[in-house]
Parts: structure tokens; C-alpha cells; sequence
């Protein structure tokens, strides 16, 4: 097989036209996508801010982040100085990787200090409309307790909500899809305001520490951080968000469910690498209930979540998507 036929168009389109990529759009302009990400980084200073948090600049566990997103949205204007075959390309992939990073950097900060600004926990009405809903989590989870081959498989599926962004963005950067990367990362951003707007309202400890008691036989990726976490919050005992130990605090909506639901949307459009993105994309979500631990009501929201974004993001890319006469698609 060659070594782009993943990549290339679906079966029964035009020569160098991707399907679901109109040749006459090039996207949102480098300051509508700016002005996105300085929107959220004053939001996430405003929480910070009240929340009386900060994020050091200068400790060393946070260099290699900063470092990472400025090499990252530096390489377009270097390779915009070059001509090899796949400048463009190259250029378009590390910027859709910033912006992407960028966006769920910020909102992983942001969900700190709105921890620290929340009351109460959701857990007892999550837990209710679960067992409206016949749905056994602590059933889910003791059988993944018994086998670690579920266990190990969980664990990656879980993981893969880094692997498919970086997936799509790729395949989007090297067909062209300038369109469907900028709606896709559109999509994520209003997610996550969405959800962090949520969470506001509904913090939660999660089903591992609201419904099992005892010893943990198995220990999830997400851990019990919020039980741990939350608390010195809200009482002030921490004063500095580290980017090199974030952990995640948002039970409800569930975030890994709304970027399972966002990820099989952009996959749809992504040609022949859509149904294996699509396939990993539900291993992610069937493994959210135990690894992330979630309860399916937290799900529930994080699908709706993902399906308002991704309205919204159609709207925006129709309202505010430039038309460059002549930009086409790039043959695969």
C-alpha cells in the first residue's frame, strides 16, 4: 500500500477536491484565531485573578511548555522563507498543533480556579439520574478491577484523546483542509468554554470516590484528584497551578466525551482515515466511564456539550470564514 493512501480522498470525488473541504475557503484569519486564544488566556487570568491563584512563569516545570508552544508557532514564518514540497504543509501542521495545545492548556489552568470559586458537589444527582438511566458504574468498574487486560486496554483508549487531535490536524494540514481544521479547532475551544462554564455548576468528586469504599483494587488513569484537589482549593492552601502537574478536576460535563463526539465529527471528513479514527475515537469513550471516572450522566452532558459546539462552530466558520478565489484543496 502507499505510504499516503490513508490520505488520500474518499471514493467517488473529484481530482484534488477533498470532500467536505470547499476549494473557495481557506478558513478563520490569523487574527480571528489570535483574538480567540487572547479572549481565553484574559478569561483564564480573570479566574486566576479571583480565585487569588497564579501560574509561575518562571519555575522550570513550566519552561518547556512555553518553549514548546514558541518553537510551535514559529515554524510557520520560518518555513514561509523556504520552498520544499511540504513547507506549506509543515507550516500548517505545527500552527493547527499550537493553537490546539494552547487551547487546552489554558482551559486545563482555568479549571483551578474555577474549582476553587465552586460550592458543594453534583454527585448525588449524578449518581440518581444514573440509576434512573439503569446504569451500574461500580459494576464497570469491578469488572475492570478483575482484568488487567481491560485494564491496559482502558489505559490507552483513555490516552488517545492525544493521539486523534494530533491525528487529525496532521491529515487535515497535509490534505489541505484548512476549512476543517479550523472548524474542528473551533469546535474544541467552545467546548471547552462550555464545559468549564458548567463545571462551575456542578463540580463532582466522581463516582470512584462517591461510590466505592474501602481499598482501591485498581486505581484509574484520572485518579481521585478531585476528592484530593478540590478542597485545598476552595479553603486557599494553594496558591500556584503548576503546568507540569495539572490534573484533571472536571467530572462534570464530561470533557474526554465531548472530544470523543468532536473527534468522530472531524473524522467523518477526514478520508480514509476516518473510520479508524472513528473506531479509536469510541474506544476512548467506552473506556471514559472507569478510566476517567465519570458517570454516564457526566457523559450525557459532555455529548451535548460536543454537539452545541459543534453547531456553533459551523455558524461561526459560515459568519466569519474568509473566501480566497482559487485556494484549493491539496491532491493527496
Amino acid at each position: 500500500m502507499p505510504a499516503d493512501a490513508l490520505l488520500r480522498p474518499l471514493p467517488g470525488s473529484a481530482p484534488g477536491i477533498i470532500p467536505g473541504a470547499p476549494s473557495l475557503s481557506d478558513g478563520f484569519s490569523p487574527a480571528q484565531l489570535w483574538g480567540a486564544l487572547g479572549l481565553s488566556l484574559a478569561i483564564c487570568g480573570a479566574l486566576l485573578w479571583k480565585a487569588q491563584l497564579g501560574v509561575d512563569l518562571l519555575r522550570p516545570g513550566n519552561a518547556p511548555y512555553f518553549l514548546a508552544l514558541a518553537l510551535a508557532f514559529a515554524v510557520r514564518p520560518v518555513f514561509g522563507r523556504t520552498s520544499f514540497r511540504w513547507a506549506e504543509a509543515a507550516a500548517d501542521c505545527a500552527e493547527y498543533f499550537a493553537f490546539f495545545t494552547a487551547m487546552a492548556l489554558i482551559g486545563a489552568v482555568s479549571s483551578y480556579p474555577l474549582a476553587a470559586l465552586s460550592h458543594g458537589f453534583a454527585d448525588p444527582w449524578l449518581q440518581r439520574v444514573d440509576e434512573a438511566l439503569r446504569f451500574n458504574w461500580l459494576a464497570w468498574y469491578e469488572m475492570a478491577a478483575r482484568h488487567r487486560s481491560l485494564q491496559l486496554l482502558g489505559m490507552a483508549a483513555y490516552q488517545s484523546i492525544y493521539v486523534i487531535p494530533a491525528a487529525l490536524l496532521a491529515a487535515f494540514a497535509i490534505r489541505g483542509q484548512r476549512r476543517e481544521a479550523h472548524r474542528f479547532l473551533a469546535g474544541f475551544w467552545l467546548a471547552a468554554l462550555i464545559t468549564l462554564t458548567l463545571y462551575l455548576f456542578m463540580p463532582a468528586v466522581g463516582p470512584l470516590s462517591y461510590l466505592w469504599k474501602g481499598p482501591i483494587p485498581y486505581m484509574p488513569s484520572s485518579a481521585i484528584w478531585q476528592e484530593t484537589l478540590i478542597p485545598p482549593l476552595r479553603a486557599h492552601q494553594l496558591s500556584r497551578v503548576n503546568l507540569d502537574e495539572l490534573r484533571g478536576l472536571v467530572s462534570a460535563p464530561s470533557f474526554h466525551t465531548a472530544s470523543g463526539v468532536l473527534y468522530i465529527a472531524a473524522a467523518w471528513r477526514c478520508g480514509n482515515l476516518r473510520w479508524p479514527l472513528i473506531c479509536l475515537s469510541l474506544a476512548m469513550l467506552l473506556s471514559v466511564p472507569v478510566e476517567g471516572t465519570h458517570y454516564l450522566s457526566d457523559m450525557i452532558i459532555g455529548a451535548a456539550v460536543a454537539l452545541a459546539a459543534l453547531m456553533l462552530a459551523s455558524r461561526l466558520m459560515d459568519r466569519f470564514g474568509r473566501d480566497t478565489p482559487g485556494l484549493r484543496a491539496r491532491p493527496a
